[in-house]
């Protein structure tokens, strides 16, 4: 019988899926309601009571929902940051590098985040270049930069396959031209001399002398590049006094062929392959001792991995947060439910039944949760924009996280556990002595 739901289950679609697992999760709440509510209308007076005490229920109401709009906002970040570095990182198909640490050099390469590592020479270059199945071999030589913005020397056939055609001006076609991402603030036909190194310790007058002039503009891509300057790999190399990758009777040419005897070597090349099928013989071939092909997608798929792991300690520590701040919320409730003993005792005294205060409180408590469950799917809108925003700018990566099901889910989750933790001040409101609440 197991086995025949699962495949009934497995059957369904999605959002079919998603729907009927919402409504399971709210059962519990629903099923609660009708139970305590059974045979009475105690809606008027748990209502009277909301309006009674409408600036604490406020208060309440507030508090419940900014921990469910901060919860399910930084939630959501994680499927938009996979969504973003994924997104960032589709034009590498296959990186080829010197042997070491394959997340290192995805971040170096990918990413633009500083890093020191060994260079490949011209001889390897070459055989990558030359290789039948490959369509590109780009060398991306970084280290220097600009301000905030890294300058990555490469070739122009790589920005065109990074980015397309140019939102602006034209590709660069000489050493001292380049080409601007979409976020960087200078403009076409200016000019900046490039740092040395990057960040605090990068040396500003290292280059001094070498400028170079913007020529284009690439479109937005949504990942670091957008912030990043791209030089022609030549410029990189001659500005630290290197040859520049061609013989002196073309040493005035841009972009390949390069000569092995002249290359200087570079930290990473990005390997396009003319068939999808190739890049994997691609990897095998080039993963050897003296250098180490890879996948970025498939490195950044483990990351993923333990990105969800992440997901799911956040999603359960976002529960707990909300639990515990509901459980505040009813310790408060049962204070207040003080202030009105006397009330439910006179009910009590006029012959009302315990199960009528029992739902009354009940009723009136769990309205307060499912009001600050609504009104933190709405904090959970605004939080997400924000935090998108701020992760946006800090990681160069767009993040275009939205709410979804599996925080629809959590909500869900929320309430139905919180409702019935309500059962406990209604209960200790039925509990209390008629005749001390009346005397009060």
């Amino acid at each position: 019988m197991s086995e025949a739901l699962i495949d009934l289950w497995q059957s369904l679609s999605p959002l079919t899926q998603d729907i009927l697992w919402l409504a399971l999760l709210l059962l519990p709440a629903v099923a609660t309601g009708l139970i305590v509510t059974w045979g009475f209308r105690p809606g008027p007076l748990a209502g009277a009571l909301l309006w009674r005490f409408r600036w604490t229920n406020l208060t309440f109401i507030a508090l419940i929902a900014i921990s469910i709009g901060i919860g399910v906002g930084l939630i959501a970040q994680e499927r938009g940051l996979r969504k973003g570095t994924a997104r960032a990182a589709e034009k590498f198909d296959l990186i080829v590098a010197a042997p070491g640490s394959e997340i290192t050099m995805m971040f170096a390469a990918v990413y633009l985040q500083p890093s020191d590592v060994p260079l490949l020479g011209g001889d390897i270059y070459t055989e990558i270049a030359t290789h039948a199945d490959v369509d590109l071999a780009a060398p991306i030589a970084f280290g220097d930069s600009y301000l905030s913005s890294p300058v990555v020397g490469t070739t122009p056939q790589f920005v065109t396959h990074l980015a397309g055609e140019l939102d602006e001006g034209r590709m660069f076609s000489a050493s001292g031209e380049a080409v601007a991402g979409s976020r960087v603030e200078l403009q076409i036909g200016k000019t900046f001399e490039p740092a040395h190194g990057v960040g605090d310790s990068a040396e500003e007058e290292a280059h001094a002398g070498h400028a170079l002039k913007i020529v284009g503009r690439m479109p937005p891509t949504g990942s670091p590049w957008d912030r990043a300057i791209l030089v022609p790999v030549e410029s990189v190399w001659e500005v630290h006094g290197l040859t520049n990758g061609h013989s002196p009777e073309h040493k005035t040419r841009i972009g390949p062929p390069f000569d092995a005897d002249y290359f200087p070597g570079t930290p990473a090349i990005l390997v396009h392959a003319n068939e999808l099928w190739a890049n994997y013989a691609l990897r095998s071939e080039f993963t050897r001792d003296d250098t180490m092909a890879f996948f970025p997608g498939a490195v950044l798929a483990q990351l993923h991995s333990l990105m969800g792991d992440i997901r799911q300690v956040m999603s359960v520590m976002a529960v707990l947060t909300q639990v515990l701040v509901t459980a505040g919320v009813l310790t408060g409730l049962i204070a207040l439910a003080r202030l009105f003993a006397r009330r439910l005792a006179l009910l009590r005294a006029l012959g009302a039944p315990g199960r009528f205060v029992f739902a009354v409180v009940w009723s009136y408590a769990a309205t307060l949760i499912v009001l600050g469950a609504a009104a933190g799917l709405g904090a959970g809108w605004i939080a997400v924009d924000v935090i998108s925003s701020i992760v946006t700018s800090r990681t160069d990566i767009l993040v275009t996280a939205t709410l979804d099901w599996p925080e629809f889910h959590l909500i869900a989750g929320f309430v139905s556990l919180t409702v019935l933790l309500a059962l406990l001040p209604a209960f200790m409101a039925m509990s209390r002595n008629i005749i001390t609440d009346l005397r009060a």
